[in-house]
């Protein structure tokens, strides 16, 4: 049994309005309700961009090529104190700079085995001068690229990144700059 509380994600009606909350181990399954998340693009100050490959133990979209990293806000929790937070948990980062990018992003995507992702999830852009010191059970591996070489990979194989990702791109006309 495990003696860290449960981690609560918030769930919302269509028009993002926060209807409850539930415990996210729970939640992310075949029938995945709405709820809210966030994604960050981690800058270098030198203007390349941090993607992460997911760790394998992750229950979604494990093993997969990704933005930055990812994360939920929790009940009352601030989004901009949410990435802050999930930052330095999963990439031993502090991040400077933070800009909303896509403040309506939202998706709903199915992984292999099976499980749904269904999220509000508003799109940050960071900036930081350090390498990550990745959480093991967060990410497996980690890369600096140039955003124009990122997008050109998405574009050549989107299979081979998060379905997010993918989206986020597509949406983001200034990405990288």
């Amino acid at each position: 049994m495990s003696d860290s509380p449960a981690e609560l994600v918030v769930l919302v009606d269509d028009a993002g309005t926060p209807i409850g909350s539930a415990d996210k181990s729970v939640i992310h399954d075949g029938d995945t309700p709405l709820h809210l998340a966030f994604s960050c693009h981690v800058f270098h100050e030198d203007g390349r961009v941090l993607v992460t490959r997911r760790a394998l133990g992750k229950r979604t979209f494990p093993g997969v090529w990704t933005n930055s990293f990812c994360g939920h806000p929790g009940p009352g929790e601030d989004a901009a104190d949410a990435v802050r937070r999930r930052a330095a948990r999963e990439l031993g980062l502090e991040v400077v700079g933070l800009a909303l990018v896509l403040p309506q992003f939202r998706y709903r995507a199915t992984d292999a085995s099976g499980i749904v992702e269904n999220e509000i999830c508003p799109v940050y852009r960071a900036t930081v001068d350090a390498d990550p010191q990745p959480a093991d059970d967060e990410v497996a591996e980690w890369q600096w690229v140039e955003p124009e070489r990122l997008r050109a990979a998405v574009e050549a194989a989107p299979y081979a990144f998060s379905p997010w990702l993918v989206l986020q791109l597509a949406e983001w006309d200034d990405f990288g700059r």
